[in-house]
């Protein structure tokens, strides 16, 4: 074990879970709390799209991925804006384009079976660089857009129309948070995968909501949550030689059925 965890593979894991369990357990309060679930998932299936068409280009996947996805998390937000279908319906719309998109381009690309599959399942052992410095940078954006938005979006998320009559730039915060979900899915996938980023997205800021009395608590909980969850996970998944997305996300599965049983009792509890 102790081999294992010296090797550079592991420490830029290591280093990875880290900073992207900061990051999207950050940005899944907001997802959590304003009911945009779909969004996530249906930005990590566009995603696939992006990556796709990396591969078939001979590039770094994540080098296309990462425009791909914001376009389209930025045409769900203005197509929002001017039509009057709903969220689910546009997200719905462009994700099942981006996926068709994914699957022909792969189609056009010969011993495409590897690369394809680290980004659908995630893998600890692609892990390189290019995915620390995008992670690396992903992490100062968020830390700014901390500073510089939390009070703005916890405002408009729980009292939009307030906001609006408050002069806020609600469109504008809008846009920037879902390029920031986007940017978070796409960096993400290669620990996670596309089929289970959207889960490790909620699962923390979920389980923060069940533990927390005030929204500030509930974006410290989940943050917290994200990251010791990811560690956990990478070594368990690192001791079992199972991938690690999914030894991650059914950990967080784990506590969130556990947190919920138990606060559940301690209800019944004190009604008795």
């Amino acid at each position: 074990m102790f081999e294992i965890i010296t090797q550079t593979f592991f420490i830029n894991a290591f280093l990875v879970t880290i900073l992207i369990g900061f990051v999207a357990s950050y940005y899944g309060v907001f997802i959590v709390q304003r009911q945009m679930s779909f969004l996530g998932s249906g930005l990590a299936h566009s995603a696939f799209g992006g990556v796709a068409l990396g591969i078939l280009l001979g590039t770094q996947p994540l080098l296309v991925a990462v425009p791909f996805t914001i376009l389209i998390a930025l045409l769900i937000a203005y197509f929002k804006e001017r039509t009057s279908l709903s969220n689910d319906t546009l997200i719905g719309i462009f994700f099942s384009t981006a996926v068709a998109l994914g699957i022909i381009f792969l189609s056009l690309k010969s011993n495409y079976t590897t690369d394809a599959f680290t980004y659908l399942f995630g893998s600890i052992l692609s892990v390189n660089s290019t995915d620390i410095i995008a992670s690396i940078i992903l992490f100062i954006f968020t830390t700014i857009i901390y500073f510089a938005f939390w009070s703005r979006w916890a405002y408009s998320t729980f009292d939009v129309e307030l906001a609006v009559v408050d002069k806020l730039p609600v469109k504008f915060d809008n846009y920037i948070l879902s390029v920031a979900v986007a940017l978070t899915i796409v960096i993400s996938i290669k620990i996670i995968g596309i089929i289970l980023i959207s889960a490790y997205i909620v699962l923390p800021a979920s389980i923060a909501r069940l533990i927390s009395k005030t929204f500030y608590q509930m974006t410290i909980a989940s943050i917290i949550i994200g990251i010791l969850t990811g560690l956990i996970g990478l070594f368990i998944s690192i001791f079992v030689d199972l991938p690690s997305g999914a030894v991650i996300v059914l950990l967080q599965s784990m506590i969130f059925l556990s947190v919920f049983i138990f606060k559940n009792k301690f209800s019944q509890s004190e009604n008795q």
